[in-house]
């Protein structure tokens, strides 16, 4: 059994993000690999206007899936959520989805089904660039405030802007109306809701909350590695 681990929007390296859960599943013998999402700027072509969106996104993840044979599950965080939702149909693979914080869209919703009137105060949208991302100086206090300091620093590191596009690109299918499902609710996320998040999770065949901020992969590792090797 392996893990493919799925960041959230705004930021690269998504095997760093998930580096203290993968190494705790590495000690109970679980292999996992975190791939990179183009609308990132995590490839060939920049973010912007004609950037990456959702489909190469898909595209990326569904590519990572589909190597070789062995059972896998997809855990995917925030905004992984939705491109997991797509990229897991038909990967017979696939054999759970785990959606920490995140996400879990109907076939035609998209970002900006479930997004407020007003824009967060965390988020800057630039239109005429064609990107968003996460303001730095409210980073540390909205997504990480209950990581290390040394890990909240690095993680402010490397944030990025991402193709806009994405927050209004649906979703053309869902895989988790055929696979089995369990939701982590962050009791203390500051990005997203808890309500939006339990919301969320109705949508799921199993809930898990867990007393943690935005990243509990970073600031509670042992406890989503135990989580994930409880269901393979």
């Amino acid at each position: 059994m392996r893990v493919v681990f799925v960041h959230g929007a705004c930021v690269r390296d998504g095997s760093w993000w998930w580096h203290r859960a993968a190494a705790a599943l590495q000690e109970r013998g679980i292999d996992s690999v975190a791939p990179a999402l183009p609308s990132c700027g995590e490839g060939e072509r920049p973010a912007g206007p004609q950037g990456p969106g959702l489909p190469e996104d898909v595209a990326a993840l569904r590519a990572v899936v589909n190597e070789g044979n062995e059972p896998t599950a997809i855990v995917a965080h925030s905004y992984g959520g939705i491109v997991a939702a797509e990229a897991a149909v038909g990967a017979e693979t696939v054999r759970h989805l785990v959606l920490v914080s995140s996400y879990l869209p109907e076939p035609g919703e998209s970002l900006s089904t479930f997004s407020a009137d007003t824009p967060p105060p965390f988020l800057d949208f630039d239109p005429d660039g064609g990107t968003f991302g996460v303001r730095p100086e409210l980073f540390a206090e909205t997504f990480v405030q209950d990581c290390p300091p040394d890990i909240a620093r690095r993680a402010g590191g490397l944030l990025v802007r991402q193709t806009l596009a994405v927050t209004h690109q649906p979703v053309r299918a869902a895989a988790w109306h055929d696979l089995p499902t369990t939701y982590m609710v962050c009791t203390e996320d500051r990005g997203t809701s808890v309500a939006a998040q339990r919301e969320f999770s109705r949508r799921a065949d199993k809930v898990v909350e867990v007393k943690a901020g935005h990243h509990p992969f970073l600031s509670r590792p042992q406890t989503v590695a135990d989580l994930i090797s409880g269901l393979l």
